[in-house]
């Protein structure tokens, strides 16, 4: 029988919380993380995938740790990017809503600092901070952490790089007997080197079936094409999931910025995202996705970083990462929450072996997906035809006589021999184009 939050120790003000979120029964972290957590003194691994509950399996037990009768800080939250940050930020507050005198801030970077330097000369319990901008604060004498009872590395294996040059900054102005609870989704050696250096000899460590789990529910599938077709590939598999939301990973902005402007020419839904665009540009875009304004996000692996967005139906490898745990996190993104999804790796012949040593390192069975033949990418790229002139902007600079010179060539045809013309002439065109190429 499946237990209930109240069985892992939650007060019941933070159940109040979770009932209004229409969250009834723990996921397997959460079980497996929160009594552990609210009970024992000693460091804390989890090793989890991402979508499986691991904010509210740390989150949980930091809200109802924390002394609110003490004004200073006692928990900070690190993650690898102010995206991540900010939905950590809003889950910690709508799981204490019934919670009225806990204080939370987001110190992220990617926004200006002086309102957050502001904020926290405010009572606050718990920080939720990217490295870079706690380390400004720290630098600037204006964060006071020593207090902290507790640090928390979220996505920590997404974090290494940055973590490599600053943990020991952070670390040296925290308190020596504070607790660190350690999530990730991998454990690379990287990984164990850190639980080695920061954390104590005395490490409770669960995971969450890491056989299968991140694989349950995605259906990994691998299309091979020739390079000229790549892209007519692609355009075909978006048409079948017309309306439903993905994500298309590409290894470089360059990348990333050149089929963004290839389907926006053909009329998809769709926004980019990478390292050089600004910060409020990322918000706007990632808000767009959020709120269903746009289907498709294609991004690289940094921008990508700690998003989490619900009813992702796929994704889509555009280029084969070069690391195995990168694949992780890409396909990570799709069957969350226990839905179901498809992670799509489009590669060129010899990369299949690459394939067989992702499916032996993963132990993830890859299908191969039935590529389009002709006909229908050609009936495809018809359609994508149609969708261009439907949502064409009528030129207003034509002139009116012209106009109707135009029409008069076309009075006499009904709507349907027009557009049997027309799909003629295109038709025409394509097979013309496709003998040239």
């Amino acid at each position: 029988m499946s237990k209930k939050f109240s069985d892992l120790g939650i007060s019941t003000l933070l159940q109040k919380g979770l009932a209004d979120l229409n969250f009834t029964t723990p996921t397997e972290i959460q079980e497996k993380t929160i009594s552990v957590l609210l009970n024992e003194k000693n460091d804390f691994v989890g090793l989890a995938k991402t979508g499986t509950g691991k904010t509210a399996a740390f989150g949980l037990p930091l809200l109802q740790l924390v002394d609110i009768t003490n004004p200073k800080i006692q928990a900070v939250v690190l993650v690898p990017t102010r995206e991540l940050g900010h939905q950590i930020y809003e889950n910690l507050l709508s799981f204490s809503t019934h919670l009225e005198d806990i204080s939370i801030a987001s110190i992220c970077g990617g926004i200006p600092i002086k309102p957050q330097i502001e904020r926290l000369t405010n009572t606050t319990h718990i920080v939720v901070a990217t490295p870079g901008r706690l380390i400004d604060l720290i630098k600037r004498q204006v964060i006071q952490l020593d207090s902290t009872k507790y640090l928390v590395l979220d996505e920590a294996d997404e974090m290494i790089s940055v973590l490599n040059d600053g943990l020991d900054e952070i670390v040296k102005v925290l308190p020596k007997n504070r607790r660190t609870f350690l999530f990730t989704a991998t454990m690379p050696g990287t990984i164990k080197q850190m639980v080695q250096n920061y954390m104590s000899k005395h490490v409770t460590q669960v995971s969450v079936n890491m056989e299968t789990l991140g694989h349950q529910g995605i259906d990994h599938q691998y299309v091979i094409v020739k390079p000229i077709e790549k892209l007519q590939v692609l355009m075909h598999f978006l048409n079948t999931k017309e309306g439903e939301r993905g994500i298309i990973f590409c290894k470089t902005k360059a990348a990333v910025n050149k089929l963004a402007k290839n389907l926006a020419i053909h009329k998809f839904s769709s926004g980019a995202l990478h390292g050089s665009l600004s910060q409020p540009i990322r918000d706007r875009i990632m808000e767009q996705f959020r709120e269903g304004h746009i289907n498709i996000l294609i991004a690289t692996d940094l921008a990508a970083r700690g998003i989490d967005v619900k009813e992702v139906s796929y994704v889509v490898n555009y280029h084969l990462p070069d690391v195995y745990d990168t694949y992780v996190h890409r396909s990570g993104r799709t069957a969350r929450a226990g839905a179901k999804g498809i992670s799509l790796t489009v590669i060129q012949e010899e990369e299949e072996v690459d394939i067989a040593e992702f499916s032996d390192v993963l132990g993830i069975d890859f299908k191969s997906f039935k590529k389009a033949d002709q006909q229908s990418i050609d009936e495809n790229n018809g359609l994508l035809w149609a969708k261009r002139i439907f949502k064409t902007k009528p030129n207003r600079e034509l002139s009116s006589a012209y106009k109707e010179k135009i029409k008069t060539i076309f009075h006499h045809l009904t709507k349907d021999e027009l557009i049997e013309k027309m799909l003629s002439n295109h038709w025409s065109q394509q097979n013309t184009s496709d003998k040239k190429n």
